[in-house]
């Protein structure tokens, strides 16, 4: 796992070579091991990389890295866990070392980009400088595990695997974008191809971009789950449920086999959970060394998982550890969030997700986790009692599912908390839940009810001052998932948008912020392939998801150790906010210093602020949007 950087830029080699410097050295985190640079003067082109060596910890692994022709030169960020048996597949060469970097030199040299992309099986960023056709070419791992910025400004062409490193370029000129900040609202993240910067874009997943000299880029899909999802659709598995169960235990059991290549110690990530589970246990069925395991858990009993990956960990014979989160160790982290994500990012897993894996880089250099699982095989609630609502209600008019949103707000949230306390179900917030599903209430179908269920604010345009909400794969229906189930429908959106902008970029900026690599076997294209195939009704049935995914288990791990309501990894924000975080957040959404700043209309968020303080409703997550990009700007205007 590295960090890349370059540009595109007319200057002489020493300016080339200071520029591409400023940028490498701020993702020296990424790449502790070592760096280098690679300039072609004549061509205005420069190359940067910092290497975290894991595969072939020698000089052979250096790069910049160019072919034996000197043809291409690259920088990549990532693994190729098939980079062996490509090998096989090449004309004979004498090999310098045993990179998958060099590997994929060659393969580009034989076969081009396109056909080697399609051929590797991994997850990566890279960029290729073709020196006989003076072109740079960009491209991104089918998923999005791992990012890729780019953009244009001042007659400079930039890319980075973090926007810091944009930033660190002497004529980059940060400009907010707020139609960005309009998405960040929405859905508490940024989503692709949008950047909180104008003129910088991601690379979305899947995507490979060619760059000629005098400004010309052509963006084209290399990799489309939209396709893959249109052609299991098409194809679907024929066989039964066991023989699918064996089917994906040898395919995922494979991923996990092949993540585990590495020339520095390896562990896991362990929540406790169905998806975290499998992957240890098939680790421990396929590594000749004791599995390590790491944990965080809370200090409040109600979020804390720790127990239940203590005793998988117990029962799988792993050499497990575990970290205890107080809300005075949140306090610590928060003023590292706006130069460890470099834009606002709202998941406050954020901060759970980033300790874990500082305590994890203590043990190990690269760590495997579950992601992956939920957005494949049914995990969210929301997938489950979303279509059931609907088929309840969805068939009312609109004007009476609106007048029924009406009378369920007539009771405010703490009315309903106490009917649930009468009734026996005490601590299931069903008062936030109601009102959420009043606002569900006056959607247009399932589409505009997934949109709902997925946004922290409803109206964010409303919210940021000169902000409009640009089109994005969510904001209408798309031609390709119709006739597709509701539930098959949200967790495809959801693999396109909040997997890789969420999640995926929570965990590779918390653990690269330690020098930690991560892996993710779920997101091996061949299970994701295999997981399209599969009919819902092994991933969701009887209001149960990942079904599939806990036969398989079952066979590793007792039943009775799993079986408990999903909680997910999060933090307890709602209390921490009108806690130890209140003075924090009091001061960043100060009504005065809001409308002072420019970025925000201060009433509806002093509104929610004052109930969510009040009690009468939990904000957390809409103003941990909102206070991630007070924080981020506190930050960028200190220098941060």
């Amino acid at each position: 796992m590295c960090g890349i950087v370059g540009i595109l830029e007319q200057a002489a080699d020493d300016a080339l070579r200071l520029h591409v410097q400023r940028m490498t050295e701020t993702l020296r985190h990424r790449g502790p091991d070592d760096g280098g640079i690679w300039t072609d003067a004549a061509a205005g082109a420069a190359l940067g990389h910092r290497r975290l060596a894991v595969l072939d910890l020698s000089p052979a692994g250096h790069q910049p890295m160019q072919s034996h022709s000197g043809r291409h030169v690259i920088v990549f960020n990532g693994e190729i866990y098939n980079h062996l048996e490509l090998r096989q597949l090449l004309p004979e060469q004498a090999w310098r070392g045993h990179s998958d970097t060099e590997t994929l030199l060659a393969c580009i040299e034989t076969w081009g980009l396109e056909t080697t992309l399609r051929r590797c099986v991994g997850m990566f960023a890279l960029a290729v400088w073709d020196c006989q056709e003076r072109t740079l070419l960009l491209a991104r791992d089918r998923m999005g595990e791992k990012p890729l910025y780019y953009g244009w400004q001042d007659g400079v062409f930039f890319f980075a695997s973090e926007l810091k490193a944009v930033t660190a370029h002497p004529r980059f000129k940060p400009e907010i974008d707020l139609d960005a900040l309009t998405l960040l609202l929405r859905y508490n993240y940024i989503p692709a191809p949008h950047s909180i910067y104008k003129g910088i874009r991601k690379l979305r997943p899947g995507c490979l971009l060619r760059v000629r000299q005098g400004g010309l880029a052509e963006e084209q899909c290399w990799w489309s789950l939209a396709e893959e999802a249109e052609r299991a659709a098409a194809k679907p598995f024929s066989g039964g449920e066991d023989e699918a169960a064996a089917c994906l235990e040898q395919c995922l059991g494979d991923a996990v086999a092949s993540q585990l290549a590495a020339d520095v110690p390896l562990g896991a990530f362990l929540s406790g959970g169905i998806d975290s589970s499998l992957i240890a246990a098939l680790m421990r069925t396929r590594s000749s060394q004791p599995v390590k395991t790491f944990t965080v858990g809370f200090t409040e009993t109600a979020h804390d998982e720790a127990e239940h990956a203590r005793a998988v960990a117990r029962h799988l014979g792993t050499e497990h550890t575990e970290f205890q989160l107080s809300p005075a160790q949140a306090l610590e982290v928060i003023p590292l969030l706006p130069t460890l994500y470099d834009e606002p990012f709202a998941d406050s897993s954020q901060i759970p997700t980033f300790l874990v894996a500082k305590m994890a880089r203590q043990h190990v250099t690269a760590a495997l986790s579950g992601d992956g699982g939920d957005e494949l095989f049914g995990g969210y609630n929301r997938y489950f009692w979303g279509p059931r609502i609907w088929s309840k209600v969805g068939w009312l008019p609109l004007p009476l599912r609106q007048l029924l949103a009406r009378l369920i707000c007539v009771l405010p949230p703490q009315h309903w908390d106490w009917l649930a306390q009468a009734a026996g179900k005490g601590g299931m917030q069903l008062g936030d839940k109601a009102h959420k599903l009043a606002e569900g209430l006056k959607a247009q179908g399932m589409n505009d009810l997934y949109r709902s269920l997925v946004s922290a604010w409803p109206e964010p345009s409303s919210l940021v001052l000169g902000g409009r909400e640009p089109e994005t794969v969510l904001s209408h229906s798309s031609a390709w998932l119709n006739g597709q189930p509701p539930e098959q429908r949200m967790m495809l959106l959801d693999a396109l948008t909040y997997l890789p902008d969420d999640i995926l970029c929570k965990v590779d900026r918390a653990a690269m912020g330690v020098s930690l690599e991560t892996r993710a076997p779920f997101l091996d294209c061949r299970v994701v392939e295999l997981a399209l195939r599969l009919p819902l009704c092994m991933k969701i049935r009887d209001g149960q998801g990942k079904r599939i995914l806990r036969q398989i288990l079952y066979k590793h791990v007792p039943r009775s150790l799993l079986e408990r309501p999903k909680q997910g990894f999060g933090i307890p924000l709602a209390a921490w906010l009108r806690g130890p975080l209140r003075d924090w957040a009091e001061s960043l959404l100060d009504a005065g210093r809001l409308r002072q700043e420019g970025y925000f209309h201060p009433a509806p968020v002093r509104l929610r602020w004052q109930e969510h303080l009040s009690g009468r409703r939990s904000w957390e997550y809409s103003l941990w949007s909102v206070l991630m990009f007070q924080s981020w700007l506190e930050a960028r205007q200190a220098g941060g």
